[in-house]
């Protein structure tokens, strides 16, 4: 493949310190939940996004200066929608000198043919994608899959899961695949989504919009994202309290049997007490 030198970009004192900031956070969070190790090779999960361009770009600047040696492969799920571009990833891609791969699947048309019209096509188009993920990091030999999501997109899972599943559940910074084969890891966890908007414009990433999933006005997620959003105006800080909160679990306070023995609790340890309602 042939290597073209990375476009540099001149930026103010702000911008420098929002990339400072948001290489920090990546590094914590791959450090705190130990997400990329020596010898890992990383398959970039590339949408055509801001998430997905900023975790890609972070990841390589921390590739060059990690302790440890890891390869990044850049990777396209071109899911065959009407319109797209299909020459914007591998022009990008080439121009930076990543290592990629685009993979064809036509799940659009599945997806609309199973899918009635007005329905939203999330769960349908979230399967088949993991299952082709998982499939292509096999073939390329990658052990981690890094997916773009972010701070905001966990905590508007926890309160997808709360309203609409009857679970207290969110999205994890990182997990074993079902076959255990791959481990799935969300670099951007401690990432806010205003934040990487704004690296994104002013890296001036090609960004391509999703004319699939991400346009539908109907979706739950689009108006949990709006309650959060009004929250934030309201009482700023309110999202990173509640990200906080997922990261400081009370089990003995909540009511699942399976996580805390409330037939048989043992009598003596006062921090699964009252001690948890004092203020600090």
């Amino acid at each position: 493949m042939t290597t073209i030198e990375p476009i540099h970009f001149e930026h103010s004192g702000n911008f420098n310190r929002l990339k400072g900031r948001l290489e920090h956070q990546v590094g914590k969070a791959i450090g705190d939940f130990n997400m990329i190790e020596d010898g890992d090779t990383v398959m970039v999960c590339l949408s055509g996004g801001k998430d997905s361009y900023t975790l890609l770009d972070i990841l390589r600047t921390l590739q060059k200066r990690a302790p440890i040696k890891f390869k990044i492969v850049a990777m396209n799920l071109d899911q065959k929608q009407p319109g797209f571009p299909a020459e914007v990833l591998p022009n990008y891609l080439q121009g930076i000198g990543v290592d990629f791969h685009i993979e064809t699947q036509d799940t659009y048309s599945i997806v609309k043919a199973k899918i009635p019209e007005g329905k939203t096509t999330c769960s349908l188009c979230s399967r088949l994608r993991r299952g082709i993920i998982y499939n292509v990091a096999h073939q390329l030999g990658a052990n981690k899959i890094a997916l773009g999501h972010h701070r905001d997109d966990m905590i508007e899972t926890l309160f997808l899961n709360m309203f609409f599943g009857g679970k207290l559940k969110a999205m994890p910074p990182k997990l074993v695949t079902d076959k255990g084969d791959h481990v799935v890891i969300r670099p951007l966890a401690y990432c806010a989504e205003k934040d990487i908007a704004r690296y994104a414009r002013g890296m001036e990433f090609p960004i391509i919009p999703c004319n699939l999933c991400g346009s539908q006005e109907n979706l739950q997620r689009q108006n949990i994202k709006e309650m959060l959003t009004n929250w934030e105006r309201q009482y700023p800080g309110r999202s990173q309290t509640i990200f906080t909160a997922m990261q400081n679990v009370a089990p003995s306070h909540l009511m699942d049997g399976k996580l805390f023995d409330f037939k048989d609790m043992p009598l003596g340890n006062p921090a699964q007490g009252d001690i948890l309602f004092d203020a600090e």
